[in-house]
């Protein structure tokens, strides 16, 4: 196989115009444009408003290459088009040569009879999908809900990203491009179609491999296929056999396999497999692809609560610990390798073993998944379908579905991350989207079940047999499908904290079997608002910060529960920073209920991990990489080993949890410290815990401290937390009985020490003289990266935190810099 790249330079037009300008491939409209200079920053203040026009526009892409006359002497030469979005139509040396509709899928084009000896040019004209879209909602309209009040209508027309039309918590900018890369393609006889690998782990320390090899061959061609398989470069196996019709089966076998494991369970070892196509023993083609050796099934048996949902991984069931993701970029092509590997690596530190890809994004580059096998984050996967009813009823729809749906499972299948296919999101959730066949804007039940119950399963079962199907998230597998958020079975998505204003107590209420939704809100941090503000923006009820605040409810919900749980802040920095630490306390509250629920719920993935630009969102992690408060705390409640409460104020007692992902039992201790809000201590005692189940959660203690109610009150007490292991602190928790707002709190005197740690990095050691609650430390104006944030701090005791600015500080710069921040600073008076 001979590869000519197309990617690097080309040129970029209006369809009506004259003027070019440099364009990048891979990318996209709205960068060409940009580092043209042609248009401002999208994502400052309001401009993506007046870039509308750039989504209505047709564009034309060009570029001219050589071809020698070697290559074109090739049997076969094809275009292959890893992803144009969306509608496209391309033409070599004037000659159309073909078009493409779908985002989504790989596209190849016969190209030899266009090709000539020399120069050639390409282009690719790609239509505004605004018109098609308005014209299909026109002559029937499908109703989109759930999305926010930026919204361009008709997305769920046309097989494109359906959040880059507005979501509520992105913008609205319809992009064009080619978004992948493309490439020639030269051969003769036979090249490789697919590889499909699968596994046999019946049999004690051996794993067999089973690796059928699709090949496009000329019906005169000997064709032979080898697999190599190769465990650290090396040589475990190789085998290889005729290719016949197109087709090889070829098994090899593992011994003593290491296995793959989610994160926290174990390693996550790789093995690569290479497949080769010889003839005559050249080698003509070749692929490779790197698996893990494991089984990952969906676990769905009855209970006594119903029927279990969990995932099990090499016959151990393990709590799905983690968040959903979106796209890292409104524009993806944006989104470098160290970016992804950025986000996922953070994902795995905060003991996360579970993402799920969202369906109304992308399909990931190759990279995401990768980069998930290496860190061991399972990957739940949507196909791409989100909030909207779908137009099913075309034929035309359905079979544009079929192909795009075969590739991506093509695609993705030998990931040992993958865990989980999901037909959609939230279609039987949302009144309005599925419904009786006469009812206006709905999808009727039979198309739905066309689409969700007999398309997708079909081809995950045929394509990839190995994993599961679940046809939309939230499902409910018995019963009504509009009885979504049973407590008994399947899976949940949880808004009432949020959109339908519970406090954050209504989570302890929740018994479901998986969460696989449920989020709050906050504001990134300081500097990353004046990136998009002016200094008159800066007021959350301003027009440019309700615009980049695309849920309807969105600031004022951040509002009406911080003023529930803390004090008034005193600017709009510390506004911003509190809403952080209410997120993540709401976070806080719903996931170290549902772990302590184990085994009866067997999951939790917040919504969401990341954003596409700076925004106020649910996410954990802002659009730069700045942790949240959330991140931080989601650190420690996701710990393999936790500590948690369960507190009466009222009566004032205290039940102490001890929650375990370990695969074998443990014994450790309790060690609990009440202290008044001035760090006096009250009373201290230690308690032995001789087990702490495996994958289970424990009660440790019930604690009363009526008499300390009484006569300190419910506003100054603090109780901390302590589980040791071998005298090792693995988890610390903290418990008020009132709320943050009525706490008597007094000014903890943070003190910081400061080293200088190899080049450019800075240990401070952090104490205080009294109680200090969610300490943070910040340099503003520098972009760092901070090894601890919003902890809680007693008296006598000290934080150590590795602070690596971006930038070269030397250390006077540094300490000049530095500020220490708590709770109590958020409402004192300047």
């Amino acid at each position: 196989m001979k590869y000519f790249d197309l990617c690097g330079s080309w040129t970029v037009r209006q369809k009506n115009g004259t003027e070019t300008i440099a364009a990048t491939v891979p990318g996209c409209i709205h960068t060409d444009l940009l580092h043209a200079g042609k248009i401002d920053d999208p994502y400052y203040r309001d401009n993506e408003d007046s870039q509308m026009w750039i989504g209505e526009t047709d564009w034309i892409y060009s570029r001219s290459f050589t071809v020698a006359q070697a290559f074109l002497a090739a049997s076969h030469i094809v275009l292959h088009c890893d992803g144009l979005d969306t509608l496209a139509t391309i033409t070599i040396n004037g000659k159309e040569i073909g078009k493409a509709d779908n985002q989504f899928r790989a596209w190849e084009f016969d190209v030899k009879p266009s090709l000539r000896v020399g120069e050639n040019t390409i282009e690719i004209c790609f239509d505004s999908t605004i018109p098609l879209i308005t014209r299909k909602q026109e002559e029937r309209y499908l109703n989109l809900t759930g999305v926010g009040h930026h919204r361009i209508d008709g997305s769920n027309y046309i097989r494109k990203s359906q959040c880059n039309y507005g979501w509520d918590w992105g913008p609205m900018c319809a992009t064009a491009g080619i978004w992948r890369p493309l490439a020639l393609l030269a051969y003769d006889t036979a090249r490789i179609d697919a590889t499909h690998i699968t596994q046999d782990h019946t049999k004690e320390n051996l794993v067999g491999l089973h690796i059928a090899v699709s090949v496009e061959q000329e019906k005169t061609s000997d064709v032979m296929a080898r697999v190599i398989v190769l465990d650290e470069g090396t040589q475990v196996c190789q085998t290889e056999a005729v290719v016949k019709d197109g087709v090889v089966e070829i098994d090899c076998t593992v011994e003593d396999p290491e296995l793959w494991w989610p994160n926290g369970m174990g390693e996550q070892h790789l093995y690569d497999v290479r497949v080769e196509l010889t003839e005559n023993n050249d080698v003509i083609d070749d692929t490779k692809k790197q698996i893990g050796l494991r089984t990952l099934v969906l676990d769905r048996h009855e209970d006594e609560w119903g029927e279990s949902f969990q995932f099990v991984v090499n016959g151990k069931p393990f709590f799905a610990k983690g968040a959903n993701w979106i796209p890292a970029d409104t524009f993806v092509t944006n989104i470098a390798e160290e970016r992804y590997e950025y986000l996922i690596k953070s994902a795995a530190d905060a003991h996360m073993n579970m993402l799920r890809v969202w369906g109304g994004g992308i399909y990931e580059d190759d990279v995401f998944y990768e980069l998930c096998d290496h860190y061991g984050i399972c990957i739940w996967q949507d196909f791409m379908f989100a909030c909207s009813a779908y137009p099913a009823f075309d034929e035309d729809y359905m079979a544009n579905v079929t192909i795009e749906a075969e590739q991506t499972v093509k695609r993705l299948r030998h990931h040992p991350c993958l865990a989980l296919w999901c037909g959609n999101n939230e279609l039987e959730q949302i009144d309005g989207l599925v419904g009786a066949p006469d009812e206006t804007g709905v999808m009727s039940w039979n198309d739905y079940k066309a689409l969700f119950d007999v398309l997708l399963p079909d081809i995950v079962k045929r394509c990839d047999p190995e994993r599961d199907y679940w046809p939309s998230s939230p499902h409910s597998p018995t019963g009504e499908r509009t009885d979504w958020n049973n407590p008994k079975w399947g899976d949940a998505h949880l808004w009432q904290v949020w959109h339908g204003r519970q406090p954050f107590e209504w989570y302890r209420t929740c018994e479901h079997r998986f969460n696989s939704e449920f989020g709050f809100q906050s504001f990134p941090e300081p500097e990353v608002v004046k990136s998009y503000t002016l200094p008159e923006d800066r007021n959350i009820t301003s027009y440019i910060m309700e615009w980049h605040q695309r849920s309807q409810i969105g600031n004022d919900a951040i509002m009406q529960y911080m003023l529930s749980w803390f004090k008034l802040p005193t600017t709009f920095d510390h506004l911003l920073w509190l809403s952080q630490v209410l997120q993540g306390l709401g976070m806080k509250y719903a996931v170290e209920h549902w772990r302590r629920s184990m085994p009866r719920g067997m999951g939790t993935l917040y919504w969401q991990l990341n954003d596409c630009w700076p925004v106020a969102s649910w996410s954990s992690i802002d659009y730069p990489g700045n942790w949240k408060a959330l991140h931080y705390m989601a650190r420690d409640f996701f710990a393999p080993l936790l500590v948690s409460a369960i507190e009466d104020p009222r009566v004032g007692i205290v039940e102490v949890h001890a929650t375990s992902d370990l695969l074998e039992d443990t014994s450790g201790a309790i060690h609990w410290m009440l202290t008044d809000t001035g760090g006096n201590m009250l009373a201290e005692n230690t308690l032995g815990c001789s087990k702490i189940a495996a994958s289970a959660d424990t009660k440790v203690c019930e604690l009363k401290f009526a008499d300390h109610l009484q006569e300190y009150g419910n506003r100054c007490l603090l109780l901390w937390l302590e589980l040791l292991l071998d005298n090792k602190v693995v988890s610390r928790n903290f418990v008020t009985f009132n709320r943050p707002k009525h706490l008597v709190l007094h000014d903890p005197e943070l003190a910081g020490e400061v080293r200088e740690v190899g080049k450019g990095d800075f240990i401070v050691s952090i104490s205080a003289q009294r109680p200090a609650l969610w300490v943070w430390p910040d340099l503003p104006g520098v972009h760092a990266s901070y090894s601890e944030r919003f902890f809680h701090l007693r008296p006598e005791q000290v934080v150590e935190v590795l602070i690596h600015p971006e930038h070269h500080l030397s250390l006077d710069e540094f300490k000049k810099t530095l500020t220490l921040s708590s709770l109590v600073d958020t409402f004192q008076s300047v």
